[in-house]
């Protein structure tokens, strides 16, 4: 079992729930890009990793951290730690400032890559 932070309060996850809600994660990661244009933004998996390329050569990395049972998202110098909020049923950012990994996702596929998830 592993411990971790999430808006202040420690929870638990085993590892099968861990991996089970990181399945479902990077799927939805997956099919939000399925639909787009490869020339706005390319997805890529490999293993514990997604690398989406938008246009311009800009790139954003979504990966697994399983000792801290978390999804970390790299994106323009930047980084966010996600850990899973069973009260809310989201990926929630560690720092508490409200962060979320699918609308921090769509945000960045905005502002990037012009598009619209």
């Amino acid at each position: 079992m592993s411990g971790r932070r999430a808006s202040g309060i420690e929870v638990v996850l085993d590892d099968s729930r861990y991996q089970s809600l990181v399945d479902v994660a990077f799927r939805k990661v997956i099919d939000l890009f399925e639909s787009v244009d490869t020339d706005l933004a390319d997805c890529e998996a490999a293993g514990d990793v997604i690398t989406i390329t938008f246009a311009g050569k800009k790139r954003c990395v979504v990966n697994t951290q399983r000792p801290t049972c978390q999804i970390w998202l790299a994106a323009n110098a930047r980084a966010w730690h996600f850990s899973y909020d069973e009260a809310v049923g989201n990926w929630l950012d560690d720092k508490g400032q409200g962060h979320e990994l699918f609308a921090t996702l769509t945000s960045l596929a905005e502002d990037w890559g012009g598009v619209r998830l």
